[in-house]
Order: structure tokens, then C-alpha cells, then sequence
């Protein structure tokens, strides 16, 4: 493709290629599309790493909150 027949780059195509996001899909598809996305996902992260990953990155979340909640307390003092 010739430059001058070109109207904008790549990049600038990309940037507006994602302005919706994934409203056309969701618009397309659904919602329940997205829920059997992340089921799927879930099934086979289970299948590959075990319940004792949930387990790991639960104790990970719990102690990041405990973590943000005590600096919020030293904070308000």
C-alpha cells in the first residue's frame, strides 16, 4: 500500500480499533459470553495448578488488605 493512500499509521489504527473495547463483542455476543469466558479460564487454571494456588493468592489478597488497612489507621493518627 502506497503511503499517500494511507490515512492514518498503524498505531493510529490500533488506538481506534480499541476505542470500543470490547463493546462490539459484548454487543455481539452478550454477557453470558464473558461469564463462559471466565469459567473456562477458571476450570483450567484449577486443572493446571491446583486448589492449593486459590489458597496461595487468597492469603496474598487477605494480607495486602490487612497491610492497606493498618496504613490507613497510621495515617489517620
Amino acid at each position: 500500500m502506497d503511503d499517500e493512500k494511507r490515512d492514518m499509521s498503524v498505531r493510529e489504527a490500533g488506538k481506534k480499533g480499541g476505542e470500543r473495547g470490547g463493546q462490539t463483542t459484548k454487543e455481539r455476543y452478550g454477557t453470558p459470553f464473558y461469564r463462559e469466558i471466565g469459567r473456562k479460564g477458571g476450570e483450567t487454571v484449577r486443572q493446571e495448578r491446583g486448589h492449593e494456588f486459590y489458597e496461595e493468592i487468597g492469603r496474598k489478597g487477605g494480607q495486602k488488605v490487612r497491610d492497606l488497612i493498618n496504613a490507613g489507621k497510621r495515617s489517620g493518627k
